[in-house]
């Protein structure tokens, strides 16, 4: 089975936290997150982002940076900044690979992004706009991912049900 790891480092806003776990738990991808957070994991905000999927999350904490690389040693890594390179669609991604994405006020630290300058990856966008919301970038990178390895143990069908032709003149 194929693994999809979103990893955020010190998010600060508690509704996009929410939007990206309410992500993970519908496409199977695993959160990470790097602690400190703006915010506690029982933050009103937080739940009500993504309230009726946190049975569903596999999430995990870490205290740092640090830690998280300790951890997860031997990762692929894929590094989501404005300041990228490459663009997100012209990467291959592996199995099991880690996507990571900054705080919403100042994005990954520098010396992070000079590590792995190949593998800084940026979402197009016109030059006049700063960035993209932290958890649409999110879902934007995880698709793309997940789109390259063919929707993996996703649902890909939806069902249309069938209604009498006078509810459906009562929609209106």
């Amino acid at each position: 089975m194929s693994t999809l790891n979103l990893v955020l480092v010190e998010p600060e806003i508690p509704q996009n936290t929410g939007n990206i776990a309410r992500t993970c738990a519908a496409t199977g991808a695993r959160l990470h997150i790097v602690k400190p957070m703006g915010f506690t994991v029982d933050d009103r905000k937080l739940k009500r982002a993504g309230l009726d999927y946190w049975y569903l999350l596999d999430i995990t904490y870490y205290e740092s940076l640090e830690d998280f690389f300790e951890k997860n040693k031997g990762g692929e890594f894929f590094l989501f900044s404005t300041k990228g390179t490459h663009r997100h669609s012209d990467v291959s991604y592996p199995d099991n690979c880690f996507l990571l994405f900054g705080k919403e006020t100042r994005g990954l630290p520098e010396h992070l992004l000079m590590k792995y300058p190949d593998r800084t990856l940026r979402l197009p966008m016109i030059s006049d706009a700063r960035s993209l919301n932290l958890s649409n970038s999110v879902a934007v990178a995880a698709y793309e991912v997940l789109r390259q390895w063919d929707y993996p143990n996703l649902q890909n069908k939806g069902e249309l049900h069938r209604h009498k032709w006078s509810d459906i003149n009562n929609l209106s």
